[in-house]
């Protein structure tokens, strides 16, 4: 997706951080930590089906973030006892901590109640689908079209769920409802899961993140007319998920559809293989539609829909990784941890849409702990308030459309200094 640039004179409010403390500027880590710490491999992926389809791969173990969170826990507690709050400290807590306080109840996955909502969705998808089909009525249509596109978004939500093992402790029954329900909205389930793996792993960390983090200006600089155009110019950014499927964001190379791309380890080519053919499968339906149906009723029953679930992916994804009124910083080399990454994504409020799609805006705990049901984060989150405190900001009800437009209009052809990005984090 497209990655966000930033300048001090691009017009970006200063930053505001959660608990209305004063931010902190680091200076550039020397070149010999520019590349950051190095993180443990991935766990060994399980493949115990005929088909070869993968179980999803864990996050980082948290045992090991935290006894590295220890000493910065320690320093943390100390710098800001009885003193200011200094946003430029480590957090005064550990994973373990905002775990404890966590419900064991939180962290139960129960696959029949995952599959209701999997199944309440599609029917969902179906009635809509039926009724526009038989009313077609330019009345109906726009309205369909949004209903729709949003439903979409929500089956994307739950085969997310699926890439992360939230959905159930059965790694067959993930990836077989994960395989359904993202081919179906044309996304390739284990290629976008392992990239979203990726971008779990480097959330908030300059160079390693996967997608919507800033730019360089060496690199802004080097970028095509129509690379810039498309990226960063109203309203492309908002559609920028097929392309970052295809060709991922500026500065990184490979496809989510390539066995061989730098995205994948050796041992996950076959998966890839598998997604690619589903996704594949999926364009030989929407193709046998279309010359059973004809190319106009396919485009108002599937393709504008499709472009409003991109729409609300790439508009909801910005949103829970950039503030509007609040700039958000970015780590890199030591500066970084997978807690303090975790800790500068942002919590959404979409009033409504909230329950369609499954309360994907109670972002923060997710980020933390992605192995968490969509139906416990809402309760999750508030048993973690007490434990982050200051550091996290009740989210905002202003919505989110004119929020999106508003950072993406101020943000475009922007680009960023070498070190600009280097603000400490809460």
């Amino acid at each position: 997706m497209a990655r966000l640039v930033l300048s001090e004179g691009c017009g970006l409010a200063p930053l505001r951080l959660r608990g209305g403390g004063r931010g902190a500027i680091a200076p550039p880590p020397p070149p010999a930590l520019a590349a950051g710490p190095r993180r443990p491999a991935p766990a060994a992926i399980h493949r115990d089906w005929a088909l070869r389809v993968s179980a999803p791969t864990r996050l980082t173990s948290v045992v090991e973030e935290d006894k590295r969170s220890v000493e910065e826990t320690e320093v943390a507690a100390a710098a800001n006892s009885g003193a200011e709050f200094d946003p430029g400290a480590p957090p005064p807590f550990g994973l373990a901590e905002i775990r404890a306080a966590i419900p064991k109840h939180c962290w139960v996955k129960d696959p029949w109640r995952s599959m209701t909502y999997v199944l309440r969705d599609v029917l969902v998808v179906l009635g809509l689908a039926a009724a526009a089909a038989h009313l077609d009525s330019w009345l109906v249509w726009p309205l369909y079209w949004a209903a729709q596109g949003t439903m979409f978004w929500a089956l994307f939500v739950l085969g997310h769920d699926c890439g992360h093992g939230s959905f159930s402790n059965n790694a067959k029954l993930n990836s077989v409802v994960g395989h359904i329900l993202h081919s179906s909205i044309l996304v390739p389930y284990h290629g976008w899961r392992i990239s979203h793996r990726t971008h779990h792993q480097n959330h908030g960390h300059v160079e390693k993140d996967e997608s919507w983090h800033p730019l360089p200006q060496k690199l802004y600089n080097s970028l095509d007319f129509m690379t810039k155009k498309l990226r960063f110019t109203m309203p492309f950014p908002l559609l920028a998920f097929p392309l970052y499927l295809f060709a991922r964001s500026p500065g990184k190379s490979g496809s989510h559809f390539n066995p061989n791309s730098s995205l994948f380890q050796p041992n996950e080519k076959k998966d890839i293989v598998t997604s690619t053919a589903s996704w594949l499968a999926m364009v030989g339906i929407l193709a046998g539609l279309t010359f059973v149906m004809g190319p106009v009723q396919m485009l108002k029953l599937y393709a504008i829909p499709y472009l409003v679930f991109v729409a609300w992916l790439d508009m909801v994804t910005y949103l829970h990784h950039h503030g509007h009124e609040d700039k958000l910083p970015w780590y890199r080399g030591k500066e970084w941890s997978y807690l303090r990454g975790g800790l500068t994504t942002l919590d959404r409020d979409y009033g409504l849409i909230n329950n369609i799609h499954h309360d994907i805006g109670t972002h923060v705990i997710h980020h933390l702990f992605p192995q968490i049901p969509h139906y416990h984060l809402v309760e999750a989150t508030e048993a973690a308030k007490p434990v982050l405190g200051k550091y996290y900001k009740e989210p905002k009800k202003s919505g989110g459309c004119d929020a999106t437009l508003s950072i993406l209009l101020r943000t475009s052809n922007c680009c960023a200094r070498d070190h600009c990005y280097d603000e400490a984090r809460l």
